[in-house]
């Protein structure tokens, strides 16, 4: 068996790295964004039995490509690069960093939140172009304003207590979600996610990106925020209707939005959020902190190596543990 784990990006925290060596392994690092055909490149080249999947799609025709492959570990939580349904149907379990970056997403969350709703960006530009715009100003305060949560996972509730610290109120919408997770921060249990529409100022999105929710937030959903209210986007770009988004902001029906994603990574030089003051953007790194970047790395790591050794590991950090029993598929073995 190759002792090779292939990292489709060019980063892993040294106490990852130093966890591959101490079991005998080694790391090999795709390009950032590495399309299909370079990851199978790398992984027929290296013969690597495990995956930390961090940027690039891994898909049917990559697993196709290196069935020596046992695991998939992804450096974080969302898998909606990763073709689940197909490495089910090959005995490959898909693993997730359940919780690791939580406080670091939810810092960035409310980071976002604060710059989008205090006008921090433009008001910086106009003072650094020479203008004193405190005449005429009229800026709004958060506290009493509720912040809608969809989704209840742990970065959705890591943004709730830090929410409930600026005197925000919280609803939250995740039909998947145990009550307790609502009363745990008080948050008040929307029955829909049109309900939750109508009582968030502040919608912060935290679900996965699946054909269920993929575009979830259009015309039709903007149109049930109050007027005034504001998007926060940590989670994935494609969640939203980004013309649906632009077109709101422009009417004056959303006053701005904040966003950590983008429905195409990166997104083209002349996208539409570039023109829209009222938009603040970050390319994605709201987990990137050297602190997430350290559990993440090294939940990633540790899982390929439980999965590979046999080891035990909790059953939610497979994230495809049900498609593997409906496929009647092992978890793969460690032999080749």
């Amino acid at each position: 068996m190759s002792k090779t784990i292939l990292v489709t990006g060019p980063d892993l925290d040294p106490a990852a790295a130093q966890l591959v060596a101490d079991h005998g392994f080694e790391t090999v690092h795709t390009p950032a964004y590495a399309d299909s055909a370079v990851i199978s490149e790398y992984l027929q080249k290296t013969g690597a039995v495990g995956i930390v999947s961090r940027m690039g799609r891994i898909d049917a025709e990559v697993m196709d490509a290196a069935p020596q492959v046992k695991v998939i570990s992804k450096h974080g939580v969302g898998v909606d690069n990763i073709d689940i349904q197909a490495a089910a149907d090959r005995g490959i379990p898909v693993l997730v960093a359940t919780g690791a970056n939580a406080i670091s997403v939810g810092e960035h969350a409310i980071a976002l939140m604060l710059a989008t709703v205090k006008r921090i960006l433009p008001l910086d530009a106009g003072l650094r172009a020479g203008r004193w715009e405190k005449p005429g100003f009229s800026g709004r305060e958060i506290a009493g304003s509720t912040m809608g949560l969809m989704g209840m996972g742990a970065i959705a509730q890591a943004t709730g207590r830090m929410a409930k610290g600026l005197g925000i109120e919280l609803a939250g919408f995740d039909p998947y979600a145990p009550d307790s997770a609502f009363e745990a921060l008080g948050v008040t249990r929307c029955a829909t996610f049109e309900e939750l529409l109508e009582r968030s100022d502040i919608l912060s999105l935290h679900c996965p990106l699946t054909d269920a929710t993929r575009g979830i937030l259009n015309t039709k959903a903007i149109a049930r925020m109050p007027k005034g209210s504001y998007v926060i986007n940590t989670a994935r770009g494609g969640l939203i209707n980004e013309a649906a988004l632009v077109a709101a902001i422009q009417s004056g029906h959303l006053a701005g939005a904040g966003l950590d994603t983008f429905a195409v990574e990166p997104p083209s030089a002349d996208h539409a959020f570039f023109a829209e003051p009222a938009i603040v953007l970050t390319p994605h790194i709201g987990g990137v902190t050297r602190q997430a970047g350290a559990r993440v790395g090294v939940d990633a790591v540790r899982g390929i190596f439980q999965i590979l050794n046999g080891e035990a590991i909790a059953p939610e950090r497979i994230i495809n543990r049900k498609l593997l029993d409906a496929a009647k598929a092992p978890l793969a073995s460690v032999e080749d």
